[in-house]
């Protein structure tokens, strides 16, 4: 991996930095303020003298005062405003907070937070940070990019705004997606903040709310659709090339059809994947893996049926399938042991309304009815389950309520230990509680979900319920990509993110139900993921090799923890 830019690659290294600004210049800069911690001698040198109280302060100090001013907010918008507005004064500070504090923070910049942020952003907005595109902007998508304040990007998060969580089309709003999700990256793995950048690709929206409000932020506009859109996502891509060749591009919050198709037209052009795609069938493959080393069952016995065929399921679909295989299965879509479902029933290979990427996962409608499934549309679910005898449910609806009590009731009289992961966002989308979900199967099931859930206490028994969460795997896809300078990201190193993250899970967290890390151990996990990662692109020769104990001292070294350095002047 080539250094950073001066003089982010002495503070990226804990290095004392040579610093050209001074003055209220760099008290304003929030890559390089230290805010109350400048030294004596550094405020001598730095004509700071008189800016500042007089009191120096250290970093745990500033930590702590922060927290108190955190908690001091009742509601969790104000939080998350809060926070953005430290992140926009001295970022130090703001992620160093973040890393020490994940497991209560992590709910106020992401899900479910985020998410009242994306639907309220034209109202909480205080200061614009990343790359704002229009249609307007197609020819000068390079000159756009430069005008950031970094001249080294290797990471892009970019969004058309259009799938926000399961909230739909939130126009600008949609920007405090790849803003959260950097904001994580590096949280969880140190990535320097100098080289990323979130982009919102602002196309319009067609939500009238939106159109309707006067103080809406973003291009007032139908959104692009057809022809016109292809064209500026061509324009974007091209763009990031030329401006920052090798620049990773994290495909954010794109609806299903844009989504894949994006995916699937870049993939092997430019370092690029799909987190909503790609991210969240490397989490289900890895939980669901970690489940089975629990249980002492293998993959390529099981039957899976997932609910949902969006952009996720199409992506779990895909990587399961893809381990399935490797673990010994001859084809699990073709025997029926890997089932889709949609709005319309079961998806089988008889049905004349589905499209490429539905088709691709479709079980033969043989296989299906000799196992007695409903081939017609509006099927419910529990005769399905009841037919198909799953061990394994996944649910990416978006849509409350999915796992009614009759299809878990019929998941339970399918397996001894059904495993059930209800993962839409934001929690009141999960296709069913946790509570219900144990009540249901007496305690039987494992489940995990996509949103925070409390613990479980059912027969006397605490049953702890992991979060399903992306930022177990995309830092480390992300990292690992980087450090490797990698010219693509494939289902090869997705699915050694996967398996990696399964082998993290404790044996005691296995057995208090969850199938995930505890998210205060993120850190490791993204290491140990960045690691897998890098290697696999070596292996596949995606990448330049580089021996072992070169490659994980790359990775360690990429990690930036937070953490105020030395300075001099230049």
């Amino acid at each position: 991996m080539r250094p950073l830019t001066p003089p982010y690659d002495a503070i990226a290294a804990g290095r004392p930095a040579t610093i050209d600004l001074g003055g209220t210049t760099l008290l304003a800069n929030r890559l390089l303020t230290k805010d109350f911690a400048f030294s004596e001698e550094e405020r001598g040198a730095f004509e700071l003298r008189g800016l500042l109280p007089d009191r120096v302060m250290t970093i745990d100090e500033q930590v702590s005062l922060e927290l108190e001013r955190l908690h001091r907010k009742d509601d969790p918008l104000e939080r998350y405003i809060g926070l953005a507005a430290l992140q926009d004064r001295n970022a130090t500070l703001f992620y160093r907070l973040l890393a020490e504090n994940l497991e209560e923070l992590l709910p106020i910049v992401y899900t479910p937070t985020v998410g009242r942020a994306c639907q309220e952003f034209s109202h909480v907005l205080r200061r614009t940070r990343g790359a704002w595109i229009t249609p307007h902007d197609r020819d000068r998508i390079p000159e756009i990019l430069r005008n950031g304040p970094y001249e080294d990007v290797r990471l892009i998060v970019v969004t058309d705004n259009e799938r926000i969580l399961g909230l739909g089309d939130l126009g600008a709003g949609g920007m405090a997606i790849p803003i959260g999700k950097l904001a994580l990256y590096t949280a969880a793995c140190g990535i320097y903040p100098g080289v990323t950048l979130p982009v919102s690709l602002d196309v319009g929206t067609d939500n009238p709310e939106l159109l309707d409000d006067p103080l809406y932020i973003g291009h007032r506009a139908p959104r692009l659709r057809g022809a016109e859109y292809d064209a500026l996502v061509d324009a974007f891509v091209d763009g990031v090339a030329e401006a920052w060749p090798g620049c990773l591009i994290q495909w954010e919050d794109f609806k299903h059809y844009n989504a894949l198709r994006i995916l699937d037209r870049y993939r092997d052009r430019v370092p690029s994947f799909n987190d909503d795609v790609q991210g969240t069938a490397a989490v289900v493959v890895g939980g669901v893996l970690a489940a089975m080393r629990h249980l002492g069952r293998r993959l390529s016995d099981e039957r899976i049926l997932l609910v949902g065929a969006g952009a996720a399921g199409i992506g779990i679909g895909r990587l399961l399938r893809m381990a399935m295989i490797e673990d010994g299965h001859p084809d699990p879509v073709r025997s029926g042991a890997l089932a889709l479902v949609d709005s319309r029933g079961l998806v089988h290979d008889a049905r004349t309304d589905l499209d490429a990427t539905k088709r691709s996962l479709a079980v033969p409608a043989a296989a299906a009815g000799a196992r007695g499934a409903p081939l017609d549309a509006g099927a419910s679910l529990a005769t399905i389950v009841a037919a198909m005898g799953p061990g394994v449910l996944v649910g990416t609806t978006g849509i409350a309520g999915t796992f009614s009590e009759a299809a878990v009731r019929a998941m339970a009289d399918a397996s001894a230990r059904p495993l059930i992961l209800p993962l839409s966002n934001p929690t009141n989308l999960a296709e069913a509680e946790p509570e219900a979900i144990l009540r249901w199967t007496d305690g039987r099931a494992i489940v995990a979900t996509g949103s925070p859930f409390p613990p479980v206490v059912h027969g006397g028994r605490v049953h702890a319920i992991g979060q399903a969460n992306n930022v177990f795997v995309f830092p480390g896809i992300g990292l690992g990509t980087i450090v490797a300078e990698a010219r693509r990201v494939t289902d090869a190193m997705l699915l050694a993110a996967a398996r990696t993250l399964a082998s993290l899970v404790s044996d005691a967290r296995l057995d208090a139900g969850a199938i995930y890390p505890e998210i205060a151990g993120l850190r490791e996990v993204s290491r140990a993921i960045a690691v897998a990662v890098a290697r696999e692109a070596m292996r596949s020769g995606d990448a330049a090799e580089v021996d072992a104990e070169r490659l994980e001292a790359d990775v360690v070294s990429a990690m930036w923890w937070p953490d105020y350095v030395p300075y001099r002047p230049a």
